[in-house]
């Protein structure tokens, strides 16, 4: 078995990359090590799947505590067999994820592995979703962001637990922070915090308005209500079909924000 080796990202960050890569993971999970320059321990943020190789790389760091970004699978399948390997508490939103560690609370400020961790609560990918911030990480810090914001792409709103209305209160809760550097769960690192939050935003108004006149042109010429099946192949006519599940999701998501908002 070939020996993963760490990426490094920033100065108190790397990651190895697990190796479960697809359309909805990029090139696969990026679980991260934090650590403070000198310090023999370190933080690890998403074990990613139960995969033993990987696993194995990351129980060879001397590993003080376990962090989760939200409760997808290829993030979260790793809990156990890292935990038992490491003995290190894990910490999550939801208490199903916790092992030997509290649940995690919007807006504490965790010291470990010789680093401030300042918790935020960014609902809307998943209703448990959270960003994890490095303030002493370069000039503007860094920010781990989970699947609320990836390297590449936009991300899903896993409706109905992940909702478009937390998603760009989320969006307006990252901008309102420093300008971090991105260290996302999913793809490249990003420089920029505050202008792929901008990008996001623009996107996520941009298909609001698709789905609009969508719902416009099906209700012209068909009865009853449009259905999400209706508005998906009208607004993603070319989704890959390996992602079409996803992008109903995402529709349906869109659907009810409109609906709440009397906009629909």
């Amino acid at each position: 078995m070939t020996k993963q080796q760490a990426t490094r990202a920033s100065e108190a960050a790397e990651f190895y990359l697990a190796p479960n890569p697809g359309p909805m993971s990029l090139e696969g999970t990026n679980s991260w090590v934090l650590r403070a320059p000198g310090s023999e321990h370190c933080v690890i943020v998403d074990p990613g799947p139960d995969d033993a190789g990987h696993l194995a790389a990351l129980a060879a760091e001397s590993v003080e505590l376990i962090l989760i970004t939200h409760r997808h699978h290829d993030h979260t399948e790793g809990i156990d067999t890292l935990h038992r390997l490491t003995g290190a508490p894990v910490r999550a939103v939801l208490p199903e994820h916790c092992r030997g560690g509290e649940v995690l609370r919007d807006g504490e400020e965790i010291h470990a592995a010789g680093l401030r961790l300042r918790v935020l609560g960014t609902p809307g990918h998943t209703s448990d979703s959270l960003c994890f911030l490095l303030p002493d990480d370069g000039a503007n810090g860094s920010m781990l962001t989970g699947d609320t914001i990836l390297g590449r792409g936009t991300t899903i709103l896993d409706a109905p637990d992940g909702t478009l209305a937390d998603y760009l209160s989320s969006l307006d809760k990252l901008e309102a922070g420093p300008d971090a550097m991105v260290l996302p769960a999913h793809g490249p690192v990003l420089p920029s915090l505050h202008a792929v939050v901008r990008e996001y935003r623009a996107h996520r108004h941009e298909r609001l308005a698709q789905i609009r006149a969508a719902l416009a042109q099906i209700r012209a010429v068909a009865a009853g209500g449009p259905t999400v099946a209706q508005v998906t192949d009208a607004v993603y006519a070319d989704v890959d079909p390996l992602v079409r599940r996803a992008a109903e999701i995402s529709v349906a998501a869109q659907l009810h924000y409109l609906e709440e908002s009397g906009a629909s």
